[in-house]
């Protein structure tokens, strides 16, 4: 009886080791894939800098920050640590669609993980392609148009373009709007920064937001347009989005606030990386 008990006692240790040792890989993965996500961030806001003081030569997109990282010395050995930084965003996202458990935890939050999940794992993809050299294909704009101008040819192809549209300005305006709430807060370990600290990365994760957002509902409405006249060359990129903040009155200004913001934002991830309940 008593070697049963400690027979039974000692899978339940064992079992108990293995979720410990589950959720600390899940952990770093986690992190790793914010830290990536915050590099590609700040270098598509320095570049949309540049390209509104009139020296932008590289798009400002991920395929663009992808191409400064290149540059670099070791640029080959950081694109592949880029590589394996969305792959454990992606490991992260589909695990918390599959395996977190909770009240909290709803069919809707279930279903966004798995499409993030879905969204890293080809972004992984896409940057491993660029690093394996295969880098020199379609701009992010030529690929918005051709899914615009494949999605057009459909049946109803006009409706579900609109659809995408306005889908993509619904979820700018809630990023803007949870951004500015400071809802981020909830999903971050408070009791472990100072309160300077405290205030600085909670304006990253204002500023930062609402920037990520306005770029959203700006591609939106770019998408949305692009179904109302039919036309696949309405549609455009983040480059191309970016780029249209120049023509708005503010001239460049806007852009350089949106791109500031950006930079914002992936500052705002790496705070992530440390301090984010995982």
């Amino acid at each position: 009886m008593t070697s049963s008990h400690a027979q039974s006692r000692g899978r339940r240790t064992a079992g108990s080791a293995v979720r410990s040792a589950e959720k600390e890989t899940l952990t770093a993965a986690g992190r790793a894939g914010f830290v990536a996500r915050g590099v590609v961030y700040v270098l598509i806001g320095v570049l949309a800098i540049q390209i509104a003081l009139g020296g932008g030569g590289q798009s400002a997109d991920r395929q663009g920050a992808l191409h400064q990282v290149a540059a670099q010395p070791f640029g080959k050995v950081m694109l592949w640590a880029l590589v394996v930084g969305f792959g454990c965003m992606a490991l992260w996202r589909g695990s918390r669609a599959v395996l977190s458990k909770g009240p909290e935890r709803k069919a809707a939050s279930r279903l966004l993980d798995g499409g993030r999940a879905v969204f890293y794992a080809s972004v992984c993809w896409g940057t491993a392609v660029f690093a394996a050299g295969g880098g020199q294909g379609s701009s992010g704009n030529a690929k918005s148009q051709d899914w615009t101008a494949t999605v057009l040819k459909l049946s109803y192809g006009q409706v579900l373009v609109g659809a995408g549209g306005c889908l993509l300005i619904g979820i700018g305006a809630v990023l803007a709007i949870r951004a500015a709430m400071r809802k981020f807060l909830r999903q971050l370990n408070l009791g472990a920064m100072s309160h300077r600290t405290r205030q600085v990365v909670t304006g990253l994760g204002v500023g930062g937001g609402v920037a990520r957002g306005l770029v959203f509902a700006a591609a939106g409405i770019f998408v949305l347009t692009a179904a109302v006249r039919f036309d696949a060359n309405e549609a455009k990129g983040v480059d191309a989005t970016l780029r249209s903040f120049t023509h708005t009155p503010a001239g460049p200004w806007l852009l350089v606030a949106v791109a500031i913001g950006l930079i914002l934002f992936g500052v705002f991830s790496f705070a992530s990386a440390r301090w984010r309940r995982l």
